[in-house]
C-alpha cells in the first residue's frame, strides 16, 4: 500500500507482477524458467513455416513467438513444462477451435481447445496468451494476481488523505505528484481545518514557487517548523537549482521542529521517463503520493463540465447558442485529452492540454457571442481558428497533430451543433431547451456510450495496439530491472552472453570496398541516373560506419570477458544491452551506441540484427552493379529521403525542369510481388517502384474488392483505395508503390512537410520510419480514398510505416 501510493498508474501492475513472481519463486510455487520465458517472449531461432490451417488466422510473427516458447520450455532432458512439447503441432491439430479462441474478445478467460485445456497451470496459460494474444496479457495478469495473491494486489482503495497524514511526522514531508485535473491543495486545506489549522489563523501557508520565492519559502519554512504550523510548497519542478538547498533546510528544520509541523510539497513529473527534476535524496525523505485522476472519456468530460456552473451558463446574452457551443467545446477538450492513451497513433508527440485551455476558450466564446449582432449566428470559423491554431494549437509542435486537432474541431464544433449534431458515434449533442447545468451532467452520465476507440474516430485495432504496447512495456521494464546495471556478464561467467556475442561476431558482415565502388561509380555519375548512384555510394558509406562500430565494440567486449582487457563502462553497457536483447544505445545513458550510426528502430536485438543482414544483402546487390533495382526496398535505406530527392533530380534533369518546382506523388500498383516487377523489364516513367511499407489504422483495398477503383498512370496499372482495417490486422503490408516526380501545381498548398493536395478523393498520408511517429517522419504519400472521407482517415491516425516493432 505504501509503495503503490507513490506509483504512477501505468507502473502499478508492473510492480505487483514483479513482487508476485519473486514471492512465488522464493516459495517454490513457480519455476523461474517459466517467468523468464514469459518476460523474454523470444521468437524461434530459425523461422518455421506455418501450416495452411494456422496461416488462415494467425500472423507469422505470433507463430514465431509460439515456436520460440516451444524451444525455450520443451527442449533438453529437464523439460520445464511437458505441455509445451510440440505445442505448435497440438494447436495445428485443432486449428479451427484455436481460431475461435484467438478471435475471442476475452481469450484469457476462455478454456483452451484440445488437450491443452486440461491440467494447465494458470501461469502456463498466461505464457500462451503472451505469445498469441499479447493485447490481453494485462487482464490475464490481473486475474492471476487477484487469484493467487488477493484482490488487494490489483484493486486499490481511493486515496485517503487522513491515513497518509497519520503516517507522516514533523521530519517526513508529503510529496504530491501533480497531474492534470487533480489539485492536492483543497485536500490539504480541508484536512488542516479538521486540526484547527488554517490560513486565517496564520498556521497554514501556501507558497507557489517561482523566481524570487526562495528566501520567502525558507523564512516561512523555519517559522512554521518552530510554531508547529503547516506549509505547502507547490511546483518544485520550477526551482530545480534551489532544491538541494531546500533538502538541506528540511533536514535542519526537522532537528528542532514542533511535533505538529508538517510540510507538503508538489511537483510535476518530468516529460520523459529517464529525466530527473527532483533530487533523489529529497524524494527518499518524503511520503510520495501519485493520486491520478481517471483518464477515460466520461471522467474527462465531467471534469471539463465541472469547470463551469449554472451562473456561468446564464451570463451570456445568447443562452441557447452558448450552452450548446460550450458543451461541444467540452467534448472536444475531452477528445484531445483522451486520445493520449492511444500513444503515437493518438498524438505523435506528448502535449500538455489542460483545463486552462478550456476555460480561456470558453471566455473567448462568451465574448464573441455577447458582442456579436443579435441576428448574426455563431462565428464558428473564427472560433475554430482561435481554438485550433492559438489555444490548443499553441501546444502542438507537429504538423500532422495540428491537422488532427483542426479536423476534430471541424467535426465537433460547427453549425450543426445548434440542431443536435452527432458529436461521436451514437452520441448526439443535447437540445439546449430546458437544459440546466445539472441536467447536462446527468446527460453525460446517462447518454455517453461506453468508451471505445471509435468514439475518438479510431479503429478498434487502436485499442489492441495500445494494449500490446502496454504489455511490451511492462515486461521490458521487468527485464531491465532484473538484469541490473552490472551487464549480467561483467565477470565473464555468463554463458548466454558469450553465446550471443559469438553469434553476432560470426554473422556480422564485412565492410564494403568503398574505393572500388567509387571507381565504378565515377563514370556513371554523369549519366541521367547519376543521382541514384550517389544514393547507393552514400548508403555503402553509412553501412560501413555502422559495421565498424559493431565489430569494434564486440571485439573489445570479447577481450574484456576473456580477461585480456579491463572491463570499461562502455563494455558494461554493451554487455547489459546484449543480455536483455536490446540494441546498444537505446538506453539514453548508455556510453556505447549502435543506434547512433543506424536507422530509427524499435525492434529487439535479434530482429534488428536480422534486419541489418537483409539491408546489407540488398545493398550489396545494388552496389555490385550500381544499377537501380526494378523495385527498391525503401525501408532498407539509412536515408530514404535522399532516394526520394534523387527521383526528382533524375526527372528534372531529363526534362530540363527546375528542381525546386518538383514534388512527388505516390500510386499503389496492382503488383504485390517483386517477381511481377522484374517480369515487366521496364523502369517506370518519371519515378521508381518501391516496396516494404505497412499501413497503420486502415488497410489497402485491392484485387477483386477494388472493382471500379482501377486507373492507369505513366504506363503503370494502379488500383485500390483505403478501407477499414480488419480486426487484429494491425499493420498490413502495402502492395508495390510507384513514386512519381511531378511538377508543382498552383492549386497545391505548400506546408512544412511538403505540398498538400486538396482533392476530394485523395488522402495526404504521412510516412514514418517507426510507430513512434513524431521525429521519424520521412515524406508525404498520396493515397486514393472514397470522395470526401479524408477527415475519417485523419482522425483514424492512418499513416504508412517503414517497419514494424517486431
Amino acid at each position: 500500500d505504501y509503495l503503490r501510493r507513490g506509483l504512477f498508474e501505468k507502473d502499478k501492475l508492473t510492480v505487483a507482477t514483479m513482487m508476485t513472481f519473486q514471492i512465488q519463486q522464493a516459495e517454490g510455487l513457480v519455476d523461474k524458467r517459466l517467468v523468464d520465458a514469459m518476460v523474454a517472449n523470444a521468437g524461434a531461432v530459425e523461422p518455421v513455416p506455418m501450416t495452411e490451417e494456422i496461416a488462415t488466422f494467425l500472423p507469422e510473427n505470433l507463430w514465431n513467438k509460439l515456436k520460440g516458447l516451444e524451444e525455450a520450455l520443451a527442449q533438453g532432458e529437464d523439460k520445464v513444462c511437458p505441455h509445451f512439447e510440440e505445442i505448435s503441432d497440438k494447436i495445428a491439430m485443432d486449428a479451427e477451435d484455436w481460431s475461435e479462441w484467438y478471435n475471442s474478445p476475452t481469450p484469457e478467460s476462455a478454456i483452451f481447445p484440445g488437450e491443452l485445456g486440461e491440467n494447465m497451470k494458470p501461469i502456463e496459460k498466461i505464457l500462451i496468451v503472451r505469445a498469441l494474444r499479447p493485447d490481453r496479457v494485462s487482464e490475464a495478469l490481473r486475474a492471476y494476481l487477484s487469484e493467487s495473491m488477493g484482490a488487494s494486489y490489483v484493486e486499490q482503495p481511493p486515496f485517503n488523505m487522513l491515513g497518509t497524514y497519520q503516517e507522516s511526522s514533523a521530519s517526513t514531508p508529503i510529496f504530491f505528484v501533480l497531474f492534470p485535473g487533480v489539485d492536492p491543495t483543497p485536500m490539504v486545506e480541508t484536512l488542516g481545518k479538521s486540526f484547527d489549522i488554517s490560513a486565517e489563523k496564520g498556521t497554514f501557508v501556501n507558497i507557489s514557487l517561482g523566481q524570487g520565492q526562495e528566501k520567502p519559502a525558507e523564512t516561512m519554512l523555519e517559522k512554521m517548523a518552530l510554531s508547529g504550523g503547516w506549509i505547502m510548497l507547490q511546483n518544485l519542478h520550477l526551482m530545480q537549482s534551489w532544491l538541494p538547498s531546500l533538502d538541506r533546510k528540511l533536514e535542519q528544520c526537522a532537528e528542532t521542529a514542533h511535533s505538529s509541523f508538517r510540510c507538503f510539497i508538489s511537483a510535476e513529473a518530468p516529460p520523459l521517463p529517464y529525466m530527473k527534476n527532483i533530487p533523489e535524496a529529497l524524494l527518499q525523505a518524503c511520503i510520495k503520493v501519485s493520486n491520478e485522476a481517471p483518464a477515460d472519456l466520461k471522467s474527462n468530460l465531467l471534469r471539463a463540465w465541472a469547470c463551469f456552473d449554472q451562473e456561468r451558463l446564464d451570463t451570456c446574452s445568447k443562452t441557447k447558442e452558448f450552452r450548446t457551443c460550450l458543451f461541444g467545446l467540452c467534448f472536444f477538450h475531452s477528445l484531445m485529452l483522451g486520445r493520449k492513451r492511444f500513444g503515437p497513433q493518438g498524438w505523435s508527440r506528448q502535449y500538455s492540454f489542460n483545463t486552462g485551455d478550456l476555460t480561456i476558450c470558453a471566455d473567448i466564446l462568451q465574448n464573441y457571442l455577447n458582442t456579436s449582432d443579435s441576428k448574426s449566428g455563431v462565428p464558428f470559423q473564427d472560433l475554430r481558428y482561435l481554438f485550433g491554431e492559438i489555444m490548443y494549437g499553441g501546444h502542438i509542435t507537429d504538423f500532422w497533430d495540428r491537422r488532427t486537432c483542426e479536423t476534430y474541431l471541424s467535426v465537433t464544433f460547427h453549425e450543426g451543433l445548434l440542431g443536435g449534431a452527432e458529436l461521436a458515434p451514437k452520441f448526439l449533442s443535447p437540445d439546449p431547451v430546458g437544459m440546466t447545468y445539472s441536467s447536462y451532467s446527468a446527460f453525460i452520465e446517462g447518454s455517453l456510450p461506453a468508451e471505445s476507440p471509435p468514439l475518438f474516430g479510431l479503429h478498434s485495432n487502436a485499442e489492441i495496439g495500445y494494449l500490446t504496447n502496454k504489455t511490451e512495456t511492462l515486461f521490458g521494464t521487468i527485464l531491465k530491472i532484473n538484469t541490473g546495471s552490472g551487464g549480467g556478464g561483467a565477470g565473464g561467467g555468463n554463458e548466454s552472453l558469450k553465446s550471443t556475442l559469438d553469434n553476432l561476431m560470426d554473422k556480422c558482415p564485412h565492410k564494403f570496398d568503398l574505393g572500388t565502388i567509387g571507381e565504378r561509380a565515377e563514370p556513371l555519375l554523369k549519366e541521367s541516373h547519376g543521382p541514384y548512384v550517389v544514393v547507393a555510394t552514400q548508403e555503402c558509406s553509412r553501412m560501413n560506419k555502422l559495421l565498424e562500430a559493431i565489430a569494434n565494440s564486440l571485439a573489445e567486449l570479447k577481450k574484456g570477458l576473456n580477461g585480456q582487457l579491463n572491463m570499461s563502462l562502455p563494455m558494461e553497457h554493451l554487455a547489459e544491452a546484449l543480455s536483455i536483447g536490446q540494441v546498444p544505445g537505446r538506453n539514453p545513458f548508455s556510453t556505447v551506441s549502435w543506434e547512433r550510426s543506424a536507422w530509427p528502430s524499435k525492434k529487439g536485438l535479434a530482429s534488428w540484427f536480422m534486419d541489418l543482414l537483409q539491408r546489407n544483402s540488398e545493398l550489396r546487390n545494388w552496389s555490385d552493379s550500381l544499377v537501380l533495382p526494378k523495385a527498391l526496398w525503401l525501408p532498407g535505406l539509412f536515408n530514404p529521403t535522399a532516394f526520394l530527392t534523387a527521383i526528382k533530380q533524375v526527372t528534372a534533369r531529363s526534362k530540363s525542369l527546375p528542381l525546386d518546382k518538383m514534388s512527388t506523388e505516390t500510386f499503389v500498383t496492382k503488383m504485390k510481388k517483386i517477381d511481377e516487377v522484374a517480369g515487366d523489364g521496364k523502369y517506370p516513367e518519371d519515378g521508381a517502384y518501391i516496396y516494404g511499407l505497412f499501413v497503420e489504422g486502415a488497410r489497402w483495398l485491392s484485387g477483386e474488392e477494388a472493382e471500379g477503383h482501377q486507373y492507369h498512370v505513366s504506363g503503370t496499372d494502379c488500383e485500390g483505395i483505403l478501407a477499414e482495417s480488419r480486426l487484429k490486422e494491425l499493420l498490413p503490408l502495402m502492395p508495390i508503390m510507384y513514386v512519381k516526380a511531378v511538377t508543382i501545381q498552383d492549386t497545391w498548398k505548400p506546408t512544412a512537410v511538403g505540398y498538400m493536395r486538396a482533392e476530394p478523393d485523395l488522402y495526404n498520408c504521412p510516412v514514418y520510419t517507426t510507430s513512434d511517429r513524431g521525429g521519424t517522419f520521412v515524406t508525404l504519400a498520396t493515397l486514393k480514398v472514397q470522395p470526401d472521407t479524408s477527415h475519417k482517415w485523419v482522425l483514424g491516425g492512418v499513416c504508412l510505416l517503414m517497419q514494424t516493432d517486431q
